[in-house]
């Protein structure tokens, strides 16, 4: 009889520890609409930092025997005037032979993967609550996310982020790139992982992404193995102050009161 109490006393703390996820469409709007904010933020402020990506595409026939690769590393910095830009400091001959890399490969390295979710996107994408998880000790809300309607050559997101309860960023996203595609194309792109870590103490960048997905092609599949890692992240410049709630608002009254 104890050992049965104390099981129902776990599970009810469970059921407990599960109903105080349970959140009602306006704390969820709530949420949405503040991470979002956050995510804007981030992006502003990464604006202001260096860093380098190096990306790397291994491939597979359909017995796993390995293909050919790609590669590529490149430094995201900034001219003496302030402007950013990147520099290919490293890409060997391609030796790929069983998939082409296109343009939406391309544009998914550089802002799909390391997936924002700003307030400017947030309209473009239909965000669903599922619930919350921790996610290496960190509480996280879970969202699906995918986008409302696909403009041609344009880039989205599908899939699933994970968004620091405390925080209010995302510190992991998982889906794929996808978008329109013309009539006759056979265009395939793998899901991916992206983590990110927090920097200076303050935004969580992108540290991350891999990709281990077979791609199914209409006449083949081709299993790839991709990886990009964004490191040595260095602030160049930042005139970047981020202020949300009662500290906002106390700026305000002071700013009105002057």
């Amino acid at each position: 009889m104890r050992a049965l109490s104390l099981a129902l006393i776990l599970a009810g703390a469970i059921f407990a520890a599960d109903k105080k996820w349970d959140l009602t469409p306006a704390q969820i709007d709530d949420i949405i609409q503040k991470f979002s904010a956050k995510e804007s933020a981030f992006a502003k402020a990464r604006d202001n930092y260096t860093y380098r990506q190096t990306a790397r595409i291994q491939e597979a026939d359909e017995n796993g025997a390995p293909g050919g690769k790609w590669e590529e590393v490149t430094d995201v910095t900034f001219t003496p005037s302030g402007e950013r830009t990147e520099h290919v400091v490293r890409a060997p001959v391609a030796t790929l032979r069983l998939i082409v890399m296109d343009p939406g490969d391309i544009e998914d390295m550089r802002h799909t993967q390391p997936f924002v979710l700003t307030t400017e996107e947030l309209p473009n994408y239909w965000v669903r609550y599922l619930g919350h998880q921790q996610v290496d000790e960190i509480g996280c809300y879970v969202f699906a996310v995918k986008p409302k309607k696909m403009e041609p050559n344009k880039r989205y997101f599908s899939g699933e982020v994970w968004v620091d309860d405390q925080d209010l960023q995302i510190v992991k996203s998982y889906g794929r790139g996808v978008g329109l595609q013309k009539r006759g194309e056979d265009h395939q792109y793998p899901k991916f992982e992206t983590y990110r870590e927090q920097i200076d103490g303050k935004y969580w960048f992108p540290t991350y992404t891999i990709a281990n997905d077979t791609l199914h092609f209409k006449d083949n599949d081709v299993r790839i193995k991709q990886t990009i890692r964004y490191e040595d992240y260095k602030q160049f410049k930042s005139d970047v102050k981020i202020t949300y709630g009662d500290e906002a608002d106390t700026k305000k009254d002071e700013k009105k009161k002057q």
